[in-house]
């Protein structure tokens, strides 16, 4: 069972999340869509803790941790750390190291956080890269990558660490037309695979393809959730209005 509860969260006097609750379930595809600045990209951070919440509670899958009861959360606590390593992110901008090739890009959280002997994260790390279409790019180092290969490496990386939940940030929104597609077969392959995805995206024909469930944002809250036909059916003007304007 995945989900957050009333999640609050403000930046500097800017209330960004105003009690947002959602269920996100297992083997399935969520889909966030919304207007830019409605809290989508917080709310992920939120769920592993880039950004701790004011208050709420995220629960994942027996891993929980409920704020604004008073304690000051700590970041680098167990139940922080638990949180975490049921997750995988995959961001906007790669967030590659630079100074690690792609295969040390791969390694590094198996190694460093799961504790893996090295000889196993490479294997592992090899078929990742073979799984994503970059078998050849093992020694490459980021700078020399397109921003396509790049955002699969990305891919690659957060599946190395054998997360329950992938969070997906807008993952083509910096890449051109022919390398968005790379990118979005991946995905779209994961989602076949029925791994459990959070994902936030402004192609609207991709997430009709993918979703099982569509969660509309609208100024810090869920608007509406539901299916692709729900919608679409035009009975909600704000939401109507917003997918017009992306068609």
């Amino acid at each position: 069972m995945y989900y957050v509860k009333d999640i609050h969260k403000t930046f500097d006097g800017n209330h960004v999340l105003k009690g947002v609750s959602l269920d996100i379930a297992e083997h399935k595809t969520t889909v966030l869509v919304g207007p830019s600045g409605s809290g989508k990209t917080t709310l992920l951070r939120c769920i592993n803790l880039l950004e701790m919440p004011d208050s709420g509670t995220v629960h994942l899958n027996g891993a929980e941790m409920t704020f604004g009861d008073g304690a000051p959360p700590k970041y680098a606590g167990s139940a922080a750390r638990a949180l975490r390593k049921k997750t995988g992110m995959v961001f906007q901008n790669f967030q590659l190291f630079p100074h690690k090739t792609v295969l040390g890009n791969i390694i590094e959280g198996p190694i460093a956080v799961l504790g893996v002997e090295k000889t196993q994260a490479v294997a592992e790390a090899e078929a990742l890269l073979k799984k994503v279409g970059l078998s050849d790019k093992r020694d490459a180092w980021p700078r020399d990558l397109s921003g396509g290969q790049q955002q699969r490496v990305a891919i690659a990386r957060a599946l190395a660490m054998k997360p329950e939940l992938l969070l997906f940030d807008e993952p083509t929104s910096a890449l051109d037309p022919e390398l968005e597609y790379e990118v979005l077969s991946i995905i779209r392959q994961l989602c076949a695979e029925k791994q459990t995805i959070v994902i936030i995206t402004h192609k609207l024909s991709f997430a009709q393809e993918v979703a099982d469930k569509i969660v509309f944002f609208d100024a810090g809250q869920i608007l509406r959730e539901g299916t692709w036909d729900e919608m679409n059916d035009g009975s909600v003007p704000r939401i109507a209005q917003f997918l017009n304007m992306l068609r």
